[in-house]
């Protein structure tokens, strides 16, 4: 208990003042010092314990939309520099979007519904195993790798490229889908939601997805060492706190040009896409993650579950 207090010491301003470049005015953190005190530290000491310096420990953290996987992901990045002294890269899946010319492409030649961004096969899988590939390499100098503007709904220019200039002690990659499995072909035929009820009625989207989660994808996971996952209490639960993060985007992106800002409507449509993989990773999740994080209905950690 002394090493949880000792590293609270050290890391609660940081943590606090990151909290609150992440809050509105409407939206506060409640519970501050017990999120990061009573879940996020000990979640590091674990996270550390498994960390071999020669080659970096790779951790893929998922969690359905808005559950918070980017504020606890920089948290967890934040504490394991500050007090482990380790080199931590966090990234997100959904930098790896296709572009909207690619998905465009997708859903011209395969079906209207890979023009949305977020299932699998939306992603470039070559880019990401590419990325596993370099950062794990003897050989590693340097790597760069695409960042996604959501606002605009494509990849950002070059230049905004990430940069890893030294290969990491720990590797977080975050993501709504990092880890999930594939659904049977019987499973598949039952619609899930409208969307798929009357935008896909002979299963072409839904097979495509599904394929790519038994083949590209589960070759993409086999690199990750632990899974960590965020647990909501329903779908109904994301598709509200999603709504308040695109709130938030908008905020964030007053006075820009050209930007795509979703409705709230736009928004539950938008789900609909996600809503399948999400509602079978309550299911399959926990089985197969070494730490579950049990999210109450404000949005807040309830309670964590160690398992590996």
């Amino acid at each position: 208990m002394s090493s949880v207090n000792n590293c609270f010491a050290k890391v609660e301003k940081d943590c606090l003042n990151y909290i609150s470049s992440q809050e509105t005015r409407s939206e506060k953190f409640k519970n501050k010092s017990k999120m990061i005190k009573s879940y996020l530290i000990p979640v590091c000491f674990w996270i550390a314990k498994k960390s071999i310096k020669k080659k970096p420990l790779i951790i893929g953290l998922s969690g359905g939309q808005g559950t918070g996987k980017t504020t606890i992901t920089s948290m967890l990045k934040l504490i394991l520099q500050k007090y482990f002294k380790l080199k931590v890269f966090r990234i997100s899946i959904d930098d790896f979007y296709k572009t909207r010319k690619e998905r465009k492409n997708l859903s011209k030649n395969i079906h209207p519904l890979l023009m949305t961004r977020g299932v699998p096969g939306t992603h470039d899988i070559k880019i990401m195993l590419n990325f596993f590939k370099k950062i794990k390499s003897k050989k590693f100098s340097f790597l760069k790798i695409p960042k996604f503007d959501k606002s605009i709904d494509d990849r950002c220019k070059n230049s905004q490229w990430l940069k890893v200039y030294s290969k990491p002690d720990v590797i977080i990659f975050e993501g709504w889908c990092v880890g999930a499995k594939p659904q049977n072909t019987n499973e598949l035929k039952k619609p899930v939601n409208n969307l798929e009820k009357f935008h896909d009625k002979n299963l072409i989207w839904r097979k495509f997805v599904n394929n790519n989660l038994k083949t590209y994808y589960k070759k993409l996971f086999k690199n990750i060492n632990y899974f960590l996952y965020l647990k909501a209490s329903s779908f109904p639960q994301l598709q509200s706190w999603r709504i308040k993060q695109e709130k938030k985007l908008s905020f964030k992106s007053k006075g820009r040009k050209g930007l795509k800002i979703m409705s709230n409507n736009d928004i539950i449509n938008f789900m609909q896409t996600y809503q399948r993989i999400t509602q079978n990773m309550f299911k399959e999740s926990p089985k197969n993650s070494s730490i579950i994080f049990n999210l109450n209905s404000k949005h807040q950690i309830k309670s964590i579950r160690f398992k590996k």
